[in-house]
């Protein structure tokens, strides 16, 4: 496995742990603080979650008042060359997480893909120990890109559930959409066996637009929606039931394209251009 990646080194240990420290002694950034903000929302009021993919990024989201932060796998990925789908290696994306912590005294919630093979136990080890008080996990196979069945993923999630306690917000991803499946009864009857395994927001990757208001009435829990180029507003989403709405790795792509504008701007107006 590569080594960890060299950010993360001397400098962070002690105020890493310093920061966790204070994180922990701030009632404010617990799992039941993080879940208290999915609750009780006026529709046009949904729960907005910019993605960090590095501390800097962190730093703005948190310094602009947003309540929280939920990173994404895919621009973490890609702020460390890697391709997301499992392949950045296990210690860099938690180490990368840690510096995202490290440096916000809000809740963040961490998306972890499928949980890179790791036990359930261990996998809340690393999660609790990086700082976060939620996480991401998504029922796709990252072996073989297809959908895990869906009792299993279930009892995988309940696993999860209870060595995390009420320690972590677990936001259940539902692949159907992106699997091909169209059809809202598929992803409410894997959310809801989600659901009843312990999750405590269901993520339907790609849903259209149109099915929000059904497959918010039918997963008994927090709909989490993505928000697309192009697509309805904020405030829209939250009236059709989501209840809150992260961003995936567009903001990432959104900062990566402003500085690709400021590289050619540089590199024209350079003699001989």
């Amino acid at each position: 496995m590569p080594p960890t990646h060299p950010d993360n080194t001397a400098d962070t240990a002690e105020n890493g742990n310093a920061a966790h420290a204070d994180n922990a002694a701030n009632p404010d950034n617990t799992a039941k603080a993080f879940l208290a903000l999915h609750h009780g929302r006026a529709p046009a009021d949904p729960l907005i979650l910019p993605g960090p993919w590095d501390a800097a990024s962190a730093r703005i989201f948190a310094d602009a008042g947003f309540p929280a932060l939920a990173t994404p796998s895919a621009g973490i990925a890609a702020s460390l060359g890697y391709e997301d789908g499992g392949g950045t290696p296990v210690d860099e994306m938690f180490a990368a997480i840690t510096r995202i912590t490290r440096v916000v005294d809000i809740p963040v919630s961490a998306d972890v893909e499928d949980g890179y093979g790791l036990a359930p136990a261990e996998l809340v080890e690393r999660l609790l120990e990086a700082g976060v008080v939620g996480c991401n996990l998504e029922d796709t196979d990252l072996a073989t890109g297809q959908l895990k069945d869906a009792r299993q993923h279930a009892d995988w999630l309940a696993q999860v559930r209870q060595e995390a306690g009420d320690r972590l917000v677990i936001n259940a991803r539902v692949d159907t959409f992106l699997r091909g499946d169209t059809s809202a009864a598929a992803a409410i009857e894997r959310a809801r066996l989600y659901v009843a395994a312990g999750a405590d927001v269901i993520y339907p990757l790609l849903a259209p637009v149109e099915l929000v208001t059904e497959l918010a009435q039918g997963v008994g829990a927090p709909l989490n929606m993505a928000a697309m180029p192009g697509g309805p507003t904020l405030a829209e989403i939250g009236e059709l039931g989501a209840a809150r709405i992260t961003f995936g790795p567009g903001l990432f792509h959104e900062a990566m394209e402003a500085l690709r504008g400021h590289a050619e701007r540089l590199r024209s107006a350079q003699p001989g251009a």
